[in-house]
């Protein structure tokens, strides 16, 4: 055997190259995944850190709503910019609420 080079055979080859390249593709396929859990694991993030500042504006919302209480003055004819305001804030807290309870109730947070 030592005086004798070994020759592979064309289809010996072949396999050889295919399973290497196996291994690269599972390598980068293993760091792609890493990369999508962690940018899920980022957008996660956001999100409950917009519904936290959702539900804080929607609190202030519904404290301007109870400062201002929700009725225009009533000299005037036409409600003041604060007033409508005061009411979006309104029906955006009943809409909140509302669909806040319906996810509790399905056990999803």
């Amino acid at each position: 055997m030592f005086g004798k080079k070994s020759r592979l055979n064309p289809l010996e080859s072949r396999k050889r190259l295919l399973i290497a390249e196996s291994e690269i593709n599972r390598a980068r396929l293993l760091e792609e995944w890493q990369t999508l859990t962690d940018g899920v694991g980022t957008l996660a993030d956001r999100a409950t850190s917009f519904k936290s500042m959702t539900a804080s504006i929607i609190s202030l919302a519904a404290g301007l709503m109870t400062f201002t209480g929700g009725q225009p003055a009533p000299d005037e004819g036409k409600s003041s910019w604060l007033h409508k305001i005061a009411g979006a804030a309104r029906m955006a807290s009943t809409i909140w609420l509302a669909v806040r309870s319906r996810g509790s109730g399905s056990g999803k947070k």
